[in-house]
């Protein structure tokens, strides 16, 4: 029988801490909890940490986003981020959960061509990365009734288009008409028709992305689009205050982490410069009695 790993200064190195139970938070249950009249809540999460973080306490779903190309690598637009970039990401946020259901954006570029390659990059963020689902933007049913026909769930997402910001000249509010509003609900129902899991709703009118949520049998997860959708997402930086500039208008800031972290930083410093970090308690002894001058001896 193999002994178990021993300790290191970062902790056990055991193969239990790689194996985690299946999420019990599964694609049919999100449908119940819309049956239910039970809030979804989702959150965007890119590394191990924030994943054990909104695991802990008690979301339903984790989005790897390609807003992690924003918030993390620094680019302006969500067209930046790479399939492998998401694919590592997703890896290790599900690495780190045991109840949400793990989602993973398909990039720019990865459904765009044709169903069979975008069946092929969607079987690698369920196989190398461990999605449980993927999000498309668009109505781009074609591509959703050939995902779901492969047996990989998909999540819908229309609105306002991140990855559309050159087509659609900006981010822009979508919906604002009733024209605008019958075309947004006709594209939700062909989405559920196709056989989507879910729909996002992003940068709606309030009062037409509530319509749509009554009208659809699937849930509507809402950003940007009120409080009359099944369930809502965010980014984690925008909540927590790890964001540069102005927190979006859809957005609620319940923390300043930022400032948090430059003061720790600032703290840090100074005790580096004045010799006050590291003492004694941060340092590990000897197994004998070593002089200073040992390298003599």
């Amino acid at each position: 029988m193999d002994k178990p790993k021993s300790p290191t200064v970062y902790g056990p190195t055991s193969d239990a801490a790689e194996r985690q139970l299946p999420s019990k938070v599964t694609v049919p249950g999100l449908l119940q909890r819309k049956a239910k009249g039970q809030k979804i809540l989702c959150l965007t999460a890119y590394d191990y940490p924030t994943a054990r973080l909104i695991d802990e306490a008690g979301f339903d779903l984790i989005l790897v986003g390609d807003s992690m190309a924003n918030v993390v690598l620094g680019h302006a637009s969500t067209l930046k981020i790479s399939l492998d970039q998401i694919i590592s990401a997703t890896r290790a946020v599900k690495r780190a959960v045991d109840r949400p259901l793990v989602v993973a954006d398909m990039p720019f570029g990865t459904y765009h061509v044709s169903n069979e390659v975008t069946i092929s990059n969607a079987l690698r963020l369920v196989r190398e990365g461990g999605a449980q689902a993927v999000k498309i933007e668009g109505p781009r049913f074609e591509r959703i009734d050939a995902l779901v026909e492969a047996d990989i769930p998909v999540i819908a997402h229309l609105g306002l288009l991140p990855q559309s910001i050159n087509a659609r000249g900006g981010f822009k509010i979508q919906g604002k008409t009733i024209d605008a509003a019958k075309q947004l609900l006709e594209d939700a129902l062909t989405a559920q028709e196709c056989g989507a899991t879910a729909v996002v709703l992003e940068g709606v009118p309030e009062v037409v992305a509530t319509r749509i949520s009554q009208r659809l049998i699937i849930p509507t997860i809402g950003i940007g689009a009120g409080g009359g959708c099944d369930g809502q997402i965010l980014v984690f930086h925008d909540v927590v205050g790890l964001t540069t500039g102005p927190v979006p208008k859809f957005a609620k800031r319940y923390a300043h982490l930022a400032d948090e972290i430059s003061n720790a930083l600032g703290k840090l410093k100074d005790d580096l410069r004045s010799g006050e970090f590291p003492t004694a308690e941060h340092c590990y002894p000897a197994s004998e009695e070593i002089p200073a001058d040992w390298d003599s001896l």
